[in-house]
């Protein structure tokens, strides 16, 4: 058996196909609404008839100088009136009937003088009542005839008749209604499937080839001159399409890219390392030049050593395995800030201020979190500041989650900086940086569920907020 055309759903699974059985049965309930009032006037006009048909005969009756007619001339006067028995009455209150000699028991009756127009309601509770009954009752029937208003007609008929001509004009209504329904559905369902369907199975087809392959820039769905919606979704998937397509192709450069740095760089950590071996034994050296210059030489090697790692670490593709464990917040920081000693570039230094409360406990990985806080502290070392004061305390525990603030009081991020914060290679402060710091703080942050964001900025310094799990088993985001 052939596989079914994913592009080409099949049955009611086709939009087609649903809006069609959509478009009949909204065609049908509309119908039905028409229908109503339609049977409910059938029935008022059948009733007007037959008084209108009463009058007649009992015009013949009066006709008569004695007002007698024979027992034959009566029965063809009543079968023509459809009628058991007439009545009829005049305002100066003058009596004739016509009748069979003995008339049937009445089972309801319907007084059409009380009936106008507006009643509605009204009609149409009576005309479905006499399509749900199942036997013959008898009805008594009075109404002004249209030909006298002067005069009442009181008529006593079967309900049969009456109920088999409004089953037939029923049947003659489905009829139509289904005529209509089928007709109308079908320019509807041609119309939506020219319109909107094909376009859609178009979109649909270039999306999923896309999707299987979407470097290829021969898939890129055709475009038309439509103004309407399915114009403006051909044209933004292709937009979409292009744009994706360009960024894959840059992603996969990049990643090549950062595959030959990746290399480089370990290979140039290698160099440094040997010149970091010569450096040392210039410091034995009693030459004053030579003392003079190897601080810079030492400052220059480190910063080297330090852009191979961070951009290692931004390139390398698999994120750092997390080992998570209990731990004491403020003891941690306090071994960050005996790390800041060795931070010192002639008589400047960094001085890092311990907030934490002493029995403030976290779950995280011990070695990724000293991590954040050592960058952090460089960052603001090499930015101009002297001091760094990490806060954080139960009361900023919300929602399970703990806040941890870190400032120092260096001159503030350049508006450069701060609107390129997190972007590599472009939101560094400071002439020759990276800007990786906060890039790979902000990836550890986010492994652990958390995050930072930048709370604060001016003259007096700088405030990173770090938000952390605190009692429970880190989840990345």
């Amino acid at each position: 058996m052939a596989a079914q055309n994913p592009y080409r759903p099949s049955g009611l699974n086709s939009l087609s196909a649903r809006l069609l059985v959509m478009t009949v049965l909204f065609i049908m309930f509309a119908e039905f609404l028409i229908y109503a009032p339609s049977i409910s006037r059938f029935r008022k006009v059948y009733l007007e008839q037959h008084i209108a048909s009463a009058h007649l005969a009992m015009l013949a009756l009066a006709a008569t100088p004695d007002g007698m007619v024979s027992e034959d001339l009566e029965k063809e006067l009543l079968i023509h009136a459809g009628a058991y028995g007439i009545v009829l009455r005049r305002t100066n209150m003058k009596l004739l009937m016509l009748s069979t000699k003995m008339p049937p028991r009445v089972d309801a009756t319907f007084d059409l003088r009380d009936m106008g127009e507006s009643d509605i309601l009204t009609w149409l509770v009576d005309a479905f009542s006499a399509l749900a009954q199942k036997e013959n009752r008898i009805l008594r029937v009075i109404g002004v005839s249209p030909h006298d208003s002067s005069v009442d007609i009181e008529v006593v008929l079967d309900e049969t008749p009456m109920r088999e001509a409004m089953y037939a004009y029923s049947a003659r209504i489905l009829q139509l209604s289904i005529v209509i329904s089928l007709l109308a559905a079908g320019l509807v369902y041609l119309s939506i499937q020219w319109l909107t369907v094909r376009p859609l199975r178009r979109i649909t087809r270039s999306m999923m080839a896309f999707h299987e392959n979407p470097e290829d820039e021969t898939l890129t769905i055709r475009t038309s001159n439509r103004s309407d919606e399915v114009g403006v979704a051909q044209r933004e998937l292709a937009a979409m399409q292009k744009e994706l397509r360009v960024a894959l192709l840059q992603k996969t450069r990049l990643a090549t890219l950062g595959a030959a740095v990746a290399k480089i760089n370990h290979d140039l950590r290698n160099s440094l390392a040997t010149a970091v071996l010569v450096s040392d034994r210039l410091a034995d050296i009693d030459d004053p030049e030579v003392q003079k210059v190897t601080p810079r030489l030492y400052t220059a090697i480190d910063r080297a050593v330090n852009l191979c790692s961070q951009t290692l670490d931004y390139v390398s593709e698999v994120a750092p395995p997390l080992h998570v464990a209990r731990f004491n917040l403020h003891d941690l920081v306090a071994e960050a800030g005996s790390s800041f000693a060795a931070l010192q570039t002639g008589d400047k230094s960094l001085v890092l201020v311990n907030r934490v409360e002493k029995d403030l406990y976290v779950i995280a990985d011990r070695e990724q979190i000293y991590r954040v806080l050592s960058n952090l502290g460089i960052n603001a070392f090499e930015a101009g500041a002297g001091t760094l004061t990490v806060t954080a305390a139960a009361g900023s525990v919300k929602g399970g989650r703990l806040v941890i603030d870190v400032a120092d009081d260096g001159p503030g991020l350049e508006r450069k900086a701060k609107d390129r914060l997190f972007q590599p290679f472009a939101g560094s402060a400071r002439d020759g940086g990276t800007g990786l710091g906060l890039i790979i703080v902000r990836d550890i942050m986010r492994a652990h569920g958390g995050d930072i964001s930048l709370r604060k900025s001016d003259e007096t310094g700088v405030t990173f907020r770090l938000d952390l799990p605190r009692d429970r088993r880190a989840k990345p985001r």
